[in-house]
């Protein structure tokens, strides 16, 4: 028998102890509110495990820098566990199908090698090569490595990956993209519409074949937009699509987070995106993606030559979850849903029913104080990680 997690139930702020047993949460008892106040410390927050759908890096680890070493994944992998982060897909982003492969195939040799590794990634992330051509909806990626949906492509590249691509971020203004996104769905792949400037017929064509996501809602497109239609308010109107979002202060005003909150509501769902940069000292830096860029003070990850495009995000996933509760955008509980419930739902994975008797113990405790919070421990199955 491990022993129990006593913290309080950030859904209902009442102190609770969970059971575990091979993996598994068997018991949640409520504690005495008596039995609380005898204690010296404060009780930390209990809530489930953090899922992010879409890492490219982080700490200076780059999954996207070639060549790719499996040691490299099995670090990120733990570092993002001390951030609460318990199942997350690796991002690859637009590059040459051989470079692609060389990446997709290191990942799926560090989920052979390392069990940390394998528990902790759900499905890799493809967010490119497939995307729009065009400035603006292309933000950051490589003009030269854009290409049209293409099947036989992708199959190649699933093969290095040994299975693992999961998810598959494109722009279906392409001809054709509609029969590409079917046969994805045909084969258990999620097709997140992403770095497009189709048309809303286009992004209608792609639902109706299957596409169920958007990629960072808001970001990756033109500076200027027609007031309507487009193909923002297509996404935001369309209940058969989650919608990811980038909470860090610099990809989306409040505004427009808070529209994608009253719109998607339990499909709403945060992501980090964050790049090597995520937890560096601002300066000026080289990435594969966009080349020579800059990371400012307040976090804010741009393109040297042109600071009105981003270059990823810098920020954590938890740090984002705070962010949305600092602003009064959403409370503590439907915020930390948006980065734990809702994607593992999208993936289906049993963890999106939350701290719940049979699912697995994928288990975060952490503090708030004054607006800040930090992550205290983080268990995967059971065991307390790192």
């Amino acid at each position: 028998m491990s022993v129990p997690l006593i913290g309080r139930h950030y859904r209902t702020g009442l102190p609770i102890e969970v059971g575990v047993r091979e993996g598994r949460i068997t018991t949640i008892t409520a504690i005495a509110e008596l039995e609380v106040s005898s204690l010296v410390k404060p009780l930390p927050w209990l809530a489930p495990g953090l899922v992010d759908l879409q890492v490219n890096g982080g700490w200076g680890l780059d999954l996207n820098t070639a060549p790719l070493s499996p040691k490299t994944v099995l670090k990120l992998t733990r570092l993002l566990q001390e951030q609460g982060v318990t199942s997350y897909c690796p991002t690859l982003i637009t590059n040459s199908p051989t470079r692609l492969a060389k990446a997709a195939s290191a990942i799926a040799e560090a989920v052979r090698l390392y069990p940390d590794v394998a528990d902790g990634i759900v499905g890799i992330h493809l967010e490119g090569p497939f995307l729009s051509p065009e400035d603006g909806p292309r933000g950051a990626h490589p003009r030269e490595y854009i290409i049209p949906p293409d099947w036989e492509v992708f199959c190649c590249l699933q093969e290095a990956a040994e299975g693992l691509i999961r998810i598959v971020t494109l722009s279906p203004e392409w001809p054709d993209a509609a029969s590409f996104i079917a046969k994805c769905c045909e084969s258990g792949i999620l097709v997140s519409i992403g770095h497009t400037a189709a048309t809303p017929e286009q992004i209608r064509e792609a639902i109706a074949a299957g596409a169920v996501m958007s990629t960072h809602l808001g970001n990756g497109t033109h500076l200027t937009l027609p007031r309507h239609p487009n193909y923002l308010w297509e996404q935001l109107a369309a209940d058969e699509l989650y919608g990811c979002m980038i909470a860090d202060g610099h990809h989306l005003p409040p505004s427009v987070l808070a529209v994608i909150l009253r719109m998607k509501r339990n499909r709403a769902i945060l992501v980090s995106d964050a790049v090597s940069l995520s937890g560096m000292p601002p300066g000026s830096h080289r990435l594969h993606i966009g080349g020579e860029v800059v990371l400012t003070a307040e976090g804010r990850l741009h393109l040297a030559g042109q600071p009105q495009l981003l270059a990823g995000s810098a920020m954590m996933l938890p740090d984002q979850v705070g962010y949305l509760v600092e602003t009064g955008l959403a409370g503590l509980a439907d915020a930390w849903d948006c980065a734990s419930a809702h994607p593992a739902e999208l993936l289906g994975l049993e963890q999106a029913r939350g701290l719940e008797i049979g699912v697995p113990a994928d288990v975060v405790s952490f503090d708030m104080k004054d607006g800040k919070w930090s992550v205290l421990q983080c268990w995967k199955n059971g065991q307390i990680r790192p």
